[in-house]
């Protein structure tokens, strides 16, 4: 007992929550682990299976992976008509945007909302257009109001109250408001003078860029004399929200390109004030990938752990274990798309190249925590603006909560639920895959009871998904790096590499460009034998 008590105080300690709350709730705890499973990714430390070993599976080209980028990659080449196979590690595609059930109430476990996306992100716009979430009148887009985001949007806990929006208040503060109209003017003078775009692929890339990627963003704000409290803690949570690691650890280009690439950066109280439209479910962004993942009933093999791939002259053969039966078997193919993580991509090739050698050594990745809570009522508010879909505590090392009812058109009441989200830094990756789920499940309890004291008697069930590699981090140079430029623009022998991983950090779009990019490369390449023969 003595040994599991000093980890819990030290992870707790580390996280800057008082061990005070922490005490357990009045009844048993009740919850467990969820989502990926990490019995199966470790298959690859194993001695694998002979190559002879299983039956043969012929397709024209394989896919490894299932996330956003795989699903991508493969509804496109279906689209072509190009015979394609997609073998995915989880029972469920989806990757980081998979659902959860609690209580029979959807729930995300990873990726929750998708910004409206703009002119540059034309593959994602004709996604949408598809799933019927977007039409034109009157040579507009008009997005389906039912999946955007319904108001109150976003509350930020405050001085002891809960305040609109997510940015700290300016009001009675000088400093602060002439910091975030000084920051803003940065942001608009490089949209302008250098230009940014969702994804970054579609935006030039520059020395000026590369000196902006150079540094971190902690070091770019010292040199612009930006220096207030509520700014810095506001660009912090913005940059641990979409990137995984705060402003001492991404790099300058990645803190503007968060602004500069979207939405741009306001001034509270300033004419163009309002956060940014966004497209979220009950699920999270599973409901795109379980649809995307629906149109492909004949290409989608899960429950596919890969174990080794190597490249010959006319193929790549591919050794793969069946978790259903238990027994391996084998692929080959004339293309293979790694829609993996590149750390993942290296260990599975037989012959590595270079490239990816290079590129995996650059690449860190951010671990996170995603906690389901459902509870037995509605929580007790603290005084301000009243419950919104998305609350964050100013301060907080974690990254608050979304109401996974908000969006839901069902008026039947239930119980409450609210997904938990926490970036945590990565020499904790250790004990978030080690310790006991009730440890971390305290901690996210301690974590809200800052805001919520009635939740530890509230909570009827809570379920943790833990993601030791959640995405990758933008670091200083990772965005201009080499090798990455290498994996993202060119063919590797009869490799492909189509996971977010090539554009250097995890979003949605960078991950659906790249895959709906290597699919077009796939099919000038399939097709082109086809017509000189």
């Amino acid at each position: 007992m003595a040994p599991q008590l000093r980890r819990r105080e030290l992870l707790l300690a580390a996280a800057g929550l008082p061990l005070a709350g922490c005490e357990a709730p009045p009844a048993p705890l009740q919850g467990g682990w969820v989502g990926a499973s990490a019995a199966r990714g470790h298959r690859l430390r194993q001695t694998p299976p002979a190559w002879s070993d299983g039956p043969m599976r012929r397709t024209e080209v394989l896919i490894v992976g299932g996330g956003v980028s795989g699903l991508a990659c493969a509804r496109a080449l279906q689209a072509g008509g190009i015979d394609c196979a997609l073998l995915e590690l989880e029972d469920q595609a989806g990757g980081n945007a998979r659902a959860h059930q609690v209580g029979g109430q959807p729930c995300p476990l990873g990726a929750h909302y998708l910004p409206l996306p703009g002119a540059e992100a034309r593959e994602v716009q004709q996604l949408l257009f598809e799933l019927g979430l977007a039409r034109t009148e009157l040579g507009r887009t008009v997005f389906d109001e039912r999946h955007l985001c319904h108001s109150p949007q976003e509350r930020l806990f405050y001085e002891g109250e809960w305040v609109e929006g997510l940015l700290p208040p300016a009001d009675d503060l000088p400093q602060r408001r002439a910091q975030y109209r000084r920051f803003a003017m940065r942001v608009n003078q490089a949209r302008r003078e250098l230009g940014f775009a969702m994804p970054s692929r579609h935006a030039r890339w520059t020395a000026a860029h590369a000196a902006l990627d150079g540094q971190t963003m902690a070091q770019w704000l010292r040199a612009q004399q930006l220096d207030e409290a509520g700014l810095l803690w506001y660009l912090d949570y913005c940059c641990r929200d979409d990137y995984g690691a705060g402003i001492a650890e991404v790099s300058a280009w990645a803190g503007i390109q968060y602004f500069a690439s979207r939405h741009g950066f306001h001034a509270s109280g300033d004419a163009e004030g309002e956060r940014e439209a966004v497209l979220t479910w009950p699920e999270g962004n599973a409901w795109l990938t379980q649809r995307m993942a629906q149109g492909l009933p004949a290409q989608l093999f899960t429950g596919r752990t890969v174990l080794r791939v190597r490249e010959s002259r006319h193929q790549v053969e591919l050794l793969a274990w069946n978790e259903a039966t238990q027994a391996p078997e084998r692929w080959s193919a004339s293309q293979l798309v790694l829609a993996t993580p590149l750390f993942v991509a290296l260990r599975l090739l037989e012959a590595v190249p270079p490239a990816l050698q290079a590129a995996a050594q650059e690449i860190s990745y951010a671990p996170w925590l995603v906690s389901n809570l459902s509870l037995k009522s509605a929580l007790l508010d603290r005084p301000g603006v009243g419950p919104a879909w998305d609350s964050v505590a100013y301060g907080s090392p974690a990254l608050g909560y979304v109401d996974a009812r908000h969006q839901t058109l069902d008026p039947t009441p239930r119980p409450g639920l609210i997904t938990h989200y926490w970036a945590l830094p990565r020499q904790q990756r250790a004990t978030l895959l080690g310790d006991d789920w009730a440890v971390w499940a305290q901690a996210v309890i301690a974590e809200l009871a800052h805001t919520h004291a009635d939740l530890p008697q509230q909570l009827q069930r809570i379920d943790l998904a833990r993601w030791g590699h959640a995405m990758s981090i933008p670091t200083p140079g990772v965005r201009g790096s080499a090798a990455l430029a290498a994996l993202r623009e060119q063919q590797q022998g009869r490799l492909h590499f189509a996971h977010s991983d090539v554009a250097g950090y995890s979003v949605f779009e960078e991950a659906f460009t790249q895959g709906a990019t290597v699919a077009a490369r796939l099919a000038r390449e399939v097709q082109s034998p086809r017509r000189k023969s």
